[in-house]
């Protein structure tokens, strides 16, 4: 199945039409999940017609995709202001405190970013975006710490960081199933993890 859009956008009115779209799809995905939202109905609310939104995006998914693409982007402005106030081995673990909240704190604020990460893992290619985007951060933060640590245990902690990234995904989704007890529990459950992890290595 096609995730990618059919065009990139090259002038500022092809810019505008698929803000509107994307902005539309994000609206509707918050009121009534990612199902219940259709081709036809982002048309109409977009303020164009279907062949519009056809015009750049072949399927669901393609929108979807592209919906990822800004929610990592921003995702990763985020994880770079964080991981930059890292000066020392003293600093990482609060670090990672940080991204873990800010990481909950987003995506419990926003119904319909909750329905887009549950989309992603039922579709294959879309979740294949998001490892490729757990990996590109896990990169970023072992690039940022790695400098500190001892030479040889650099690649260790790099499957260690993986894993803790790409499993945080998993465990938000389940805090938010929960009420708001057992919800930070589990929260604080995975920072105690996170923290032995840590401390292995630093």
């Amino acid at each position: 199945m096609a995730t990618q859009p059919r065009r990139r956008p090259k002038q500022e009115r092809s810019r505008e039409r698929i803000d509107a779209i994307l902005s539309t799809t994000m609206r509707l995905i918050g009121e009534k999940g990612i199902d219940a939202v259709t081709m036809k109905e982002v048309g109409a609310l977009a303020g164009g017609p279907i062949a519009t939104v056809y015009h750049y995006f072949p399927n669901k998914s393609a929108i979807l995709a592209m919906l990822y693409e800004r929610f990592a982007e921003e995702s990763r402005a985020r994880f770079g202001a964080i991981i930059a106030g890292i000066r020392g081995v003293d600093d990482v673990t609060s670090a990672a405190d940080r991204l873990l909240d800010d990481y909950y704190n987003r995506v419990a604020a926003d119904p319909a970013i909750q329905d887009l990460q549950n989309a992603i893992q039922a579709d294959k290619a879309l979740q294949n975006l998001d490892i490729a985007e757990t990996r590109q951060q896990a990169k970023m933060f072992c690039d940022h710490v790695g400098p500190m640590l001892e030479p040889e245990r650099r690649e260790a902690f790099g499957r260690v960081v993986f894993l803790v990234f790409q499993l945080a995904g998993g465990v938000v989704r389940l805090a938010l199933t929960q009420d708001e007890a057992e919800s930070r529990r589990t929260i604080d459950d995975y920072r105690s993890i996170i923290h032995t992890q840590l401390r292995l290595f630093l």
